[in-house]
This record gives structure tokens, C-alpha cells and sequence, in this order.
């Protein structure tokens, strides 16, 4: 019997169980994918927003307020990279110089910091590369960038670390309510818990509807990005959207935490919560767009694309409440979602508390080493890493210069990946210029040796995606 059991490996999920594992309490996280951050935590803009966007005295503005300000302490506690680069709101009319004054109003009603309106000339003063189209643009000095999927890993392995349990590959096929806990079922399994958090986002609605709550439904908007190589990266200092219309801020051009530049996302309204595949007409949406906004796109820089999914909720604002005893939603966590993330854990704590005693945790520690620490070394300190550990003087990925000791810190950290792709979630092994092309093969070696299993058993994500099919040149017995 867990006292807690979170559905949803998300970076929303991660955060309300780390958050808990602070207390004495046996807590379970369960995703239905084959690692975390599989779903909207992998593939979204890395954006910590400021907080101008939502509106006044909704859940989604104050939580990202405060998730806003918790971001660089909870970054920091994790090891996970973060950057306060400043975000810009450009404008290119008269018309949407009104929008982004309106914006500033409420931003400022929010509580948000240091909002500033920009004419062109104080505007090219700070971003020099915009557009000469562009007329003044809101500034916010408060927003940032963050690595979502390393921050989600990193919450749920802090949250292991201390104490939670991790199931992946159990998708939650019924719920039953019986006296004073909850049974919650997979086809193959059963788990029981006192109380249960519904963090399961695009089908938050399902699981909601599992004890009989039909309040609300989660429909998916369809968001596909363009990433441009490190060369690029260097084009933009501050993180550029356009003026906002109904379906959010356009195309944005910003900087990565790891030195790319990413363009997007699309913004379509679909029916399929699972449908993630690109499509000509985003790419060719998102390079027009961006190029608006850029004097020169530097489009030939392109090394892949993606697609996420946005949970759009039916009530236009965050879901976050008891449904019944037992039973919290935390559901329509669109954007800004990551933003708010820590803030939402500080938020469902209170609401656990009220049913559960939390008695705090003893040995409770909030840090995790950084998975990316060799990187980030002085040459002294990775003369004496290399010495104590001779595999980080051996370098797996070219392009984004990880070593087989960081890949071997990886497989063995909680989270512990089983597939190519949760490792380079991990390291960022794969993720450069060649795609993997390289480096591949010496992942699946390392992964499979950790694994004590053959190296045709390891897949790229999951069930069913083999890399390879046998051992060529064996010989006969």
C-alpha cells in the first residue's frame, strides 16, 4: 500500500513527487511510456516565462509567477542548466503596440518584474539581428530557458533518490475506489494508495473519468519545432516571440541552454493524443515565420524537427483540485506549465496536507550531481575526474563531446534509461550534427553491458523500435 501514487512521469508529475518526498511517505510515480518525460516535457520551447501571458488571478498566472521565481534555486538544487536570458514580445504594427501595452498592464497586474516597453531603437540596441520590420517589442528581463527534459529526469531521480518508486511501461487501464484507498490497475498489474494525483496530461480527462469525474476534457495541440546547430546559436541573445492571436505567440526564434537555436512551434488543434509526426506545411510555416522575424535565417542550419503536444484543457485554466477524498487533479497543463512546474508541486503539497500527515523527512536531501558536470569542469578538475575515472578521457559523441564516463553516470543515475533515446535525453549523446550516426553504436554497447543483455535487445524508445536485428560474420557451432 503507497500513501501517494503520482500518474504521469511528466515534469509536472516529477516536481509534485519530489516535492513529497520530503516527507515520510512511500510514494509511487507511474508512466505508461517506457522512460519519463516522454510526453509535452521532452518537446516544448524550454521556455521559464515571465508571467505576462495569463490572465489576472487565474491559477496559470499566479503559479507562473512563482514557478518563475523558484526556477533558478530548483535548477540549481538539480544540477540542470539554466539561463536568465530575457525574453522579447516583438511587434511589427501599430496594432499589435497595443496588444503588447495591454500585455504590460497585465503582466504588471501579475506581479511580473521589470516589463519594459521597447522602441525600435532601444530594441536593436539589445537584438541587433531582429528583423528591420519590427517596431518595439515588451521586454521581460525575468525570462529564461531550461533543458525540460533533463529538469524532468532530474526531478524524478531526486525524487528516487530520496525514497519514491518509479514504474514505467504501466498504463492505468481502471481505477476503483475502495474503503479509504485506491486500486489502480494495468493489465498486468494492481497498486493501492491512500491518495492518488491525476497528472497524466493529454489523458488526464481519461484517468478523471476512471472515478467518475467528467468535468472536463483535454484536447492536444499539435506543436512542431525546427533545431539548428550550435552555429547557429550565436544569432540571438534573448528568447523572441510575436505579438500573441488566439492560439499563443507564433513562431519564436530562442537559444537552447546547450548553444542551438530553435524555431517554433506550429500551433493545430487535432483529435489524435498521440499523433507527433511533422509535416511539410509546419516546417515550411515555421521557417517563413522565423525568417520574419530574423534579418538573416540561417536555414541551412536545420538538424532535425519534432513534434509536441500541448494539453489544452476545456476550462481555460490550470486544473488543479481535490476531485474527491483521495483524489487530486492536476490537469490542463499547458503552457506555461514548465514555468510554473515547481510552483504547482508547492501548490498540490498543500492539498496533500490536508489529507495526509506529512512528517518531514529526516535525511531528505533537495541536490542531485549534474549529469552534465564533466563538460562543465575546469581542465584541472577534468585532468583529475580522467584520472580517477579513465572512461571520461573517452569521448563517445563527437559532436557534443560526451565521454563514456558520462554516458556510464547516466545508465546507473535514477532514472535509469533501458534505450538509446533515454540516454541521449541524458547526456545529449546523439544530439548533434550527425544525429547519432557515430556515436550510436558504442551506446548500445555500454547500454546492453550495463544491462547484462545481448545488444539486439536494446531499442531506440521502446517496444517494438529494435536497432538491430542479429550479429553479422557469426559462426557456425
Amino acid at each position: 500500500m503507497y500513501d501517494v501514487v503520482v500518474i504521469g512521469g511528466g515534469v509536472v508529475g516529477g516536481m509534485i513527487a519530489r516535492r513529497l518526498s520530503a516527507y515520510d511517505l512511500k510514494i509511487l510515480i507511474l508512466e505508461k511510456e517506457n522512460d519519463v518525460a516522454m510526453g509535452a516535457s521532452k518537446a516544448n520551447s524550454a521556455i521559464v516565462h515571465a508571467g505576462f501571458d495569463a490572465k489576472e488571478g487565474t491559477l496559470k498566472a499566479k503559479l507562473n509567477v512563482r514557478g518563475s521565481e523558484m526556477m533558478p534555486r530548483v535548477a540549481e538544487e538539480l544540477g540542470v542548466k539554466y539561463k536568465n536570458n530575457g525574453s522579447l514580445v516583438i511587434g511589427f504594427s501599430e496594432e499589435d503596440k497595443k496588444v503588447l501595452e495591454n500585455l504590460l498592464k497585465r503582466g504588471q497586474a501579475n506581479g511580473v518584474p521589470g516589463l519594459q516597453m521597447l522602441d525600435k531603437e532601444a530594441l536593436m540596441q539589445k537584438e541587433p539581428n531582429l528583423s528591420e520590420q519590427v517596431l518595439c517589442a515588451l521586454y521581460a528581463p525575468t525570462g529564461a530557458i531550461v533543458c525540460p527534459y533533463e529538469l524532468t529526469v532530474a526531478a524524478i531521480g531526486n525524487a528516487m533518490d530520496n525514497g519514491a518508486e518509479l514504474k514505467c511501461n504501466f498504463k492505468v487501464e481502471n481505477i476503483e475506489e475502495k474503503d479509504g484507498f485506491y486500486a489502480v490497475y494495468s493489465k498486468e498489474e494492481k497498486v493501492e494508495a491512500r491518495l492518488v494525483i491525476n497528472a497524466a496530461g493529454g489523458y488526464a480527462d481519461s484517468i478523471a473519468a476512471m472515478v467518475g469525474d467528467e468535468s472536463f476534457l483535454i484536447h492536444p495541440r499539435r506543436g512542431e519545432y525546427l533545431l539548428l546547430d550550435k552555429t547557429a546559436g550565436s544569432v540571438l541573445s534573448f528568447t523572441v516571440f510575436r505579438t500573441p492571436g488566439p492560439k499563443g505567440k507564433g513562431i519564436l526564434v530562442t537559444p537552447t541552454v546547450d548553444g542551438n537555436l530553435l524555431l517554433g512551434p506550429t500551433a493545430t488543434d487535432i483529435e489524435d493524443k498521440d499523433d507527433v509526426a511533422v509535416t511539410e506545411d509546419g516546417t515550411q510555416r515555421i521557417l517563413k515565420e522565423a525568417a520574419e522575424n530574423l534579418n538573416a535565417l540561417p536555414r541551412g542550419k536545420v538538424i532535425t524537427s519534432f513534434c509536441g503536444l500541448r494539453a489544452v484543457g476545456s476550462t481555460g485554466d490550470f486544473i488543479i483540485r481535490r476531485a474527491k477524498k483521495g483524489f487530486i487533479h492536476v490537469a490542463g497543463i499547458e503552457s506555461p506549465g514548465l514555468s510554473a512546474s515547481p510552483a504547482i508541486a508547492e501548490y498540490v503539497e498543500t492539498l496533500v496536507g490536508e489529507e495526509l500527515p506529512l512528517a518531514p523527512k529526516e535525511n531528505y536531501s533537495p541536490y542531485r550531481k549534474a549529469m552534465h558536470a564533466f563538460r562543465e569542469a575546469s581542465q584541472e578538475e577534468k585532468n583529475k575526474m580522467i584520472k580517477d575515472n579513465p572512461a571520461y578521457g573517452k569521448i563517445v559523441c563527437r559532436c557534443e563531446t560526451v565521454t563514456e564516463g558520462e554516458i556510464m553516470d547516466a545508465i546507473t543515475m535514477n532514472p535509469k534509461p533501458t534505450d538509446t533515446d533515454g540516454v541521449k535525453r541524458r547526456t545529449r549523446a546523439q544530439m548533434g550534427r550527425c544525429q547519432g550516426g557515430f556515436c550510436g553504436p558504442r551506446i548500445v554497447e555500454l547500454l546492453a553491458e550495463a544491462m547484462g543483455v545481448d545488444e539486439t535487445e536494446i531499442t531506440k524508445s521502446g517496444k517494438g523500435s529494435y536497432l538491430l536485428t542479429g550479429h553479422t560474420k557469426e559462426e557456425e557451432a
